[in-house]
């Protein structure tokens, strides 16, 4: 049975993920929480590492570098499911990845993963004259803004448009650099946050006449557990090198 040590046990996502872990033929090896404390498995952070067969990291950008040097000390895999990156956190999961299997991703839900497929294929076919918009709701406490899954959608949508950077195309603020009119080829983005919501995605392709609209609704957060796990499983044991939940879904 896969053992499973879980970054941000106590957290919303590491709950979630103990309790998906079973279900799935897997079973969690112990845990850490935000500040370091272990939870239900070996007292340090260096054991749980040993003790488990791949690790997952939902927690916080701050403590990705000190988690990577965990999993490579350890030569064990590592999921990161923690969003809010910057480039040098990128850059340092690249690093990583030469010695250990890295997954990174901004949301591990199998449907949002599809999604992503769907809305890449969709921008190839539509070209640049239909106008990308993308909507995401969570909820109130979430911090970071867009959501990583909107930047995600973003990516897909430049990169079905063969776009070789996303830095020119993606519109955070229509109001920067006051009123204007809309970008042809632009991505735009509008973040909404309130109550309890899981997460709420929608990509609208709005063309002449006619518009596309694709969308997903997370209804509770076990889908984001159920498909970290099976991430996890199909992680563990896979050579050096990054690896995206696409690959995991044999989408790329």
């Amino acid at each position: 049975m896969t053992r499973i040590g879980i970054f941000g046990v106590t957290g919303r996502m590491g709950r979630a993920i103990g309790e998906a872990a079973s279900a799935q033929g897997a079973t969690v090896a112990g845990g850490l929480d935000r500040e370091g404390r272990a939870h239900g498995g070996p007292a340090t952070a260096a054991a749980l590492a040993e003790a488990s067969d791949v690790l997952v990291d939902f927690t916080a950008p701050d403590a990705l570098a000190g988690h990577l040097d965990l999993a490579l000390a350890a030569g064990k895999p590592i999921l990161i499911g923690t969003t809010g990156l910057t480039p040098a956190h990128h850059q340092r999961i690249r690093e990583a990845a030469r010695r250990i299997a890295v997954l990174q991703t901004a949301n591990t839900s199998i449907g949002i993963n599809v999604l992503r497929y769907l809305v890449r294929e969709a921008a190839r076919r539509l070209g640049p004259d239909w106008d990308a918009e993308i909507v995401e709701m969570h909820h109130r406490h979430k911090l970071d803004t867009p959501s990583g899954t909107a930047l995600l959608l973003g990516a897909a949508v430049n990169q079905g448009r063969g776009a070789t950077s996303d830095d020119a195309l993606n519109r955070f603020d229509r109001m920067q650099d006051g009123p204007h009119e809309r970008e042809e080829g632009g991505v735009y983005y509008a973040s909404l946050r309130g109550g309890s919501v899981a997460g709420d995605h929608e990509v609208i392709f709005a063309g002449e006449g006619e518009r596309i609209e694709l969308g997903h609704r997370a209804e509770t957060r076990a889908v984001f557990a159920t498909g970290a796990v099976r991430a996890a499983l199909w992680l563990a044991g896979r050579p050096a090198g990054v690896y995206t939940m696409q690959d995991m879904l044999g989408l790329d």
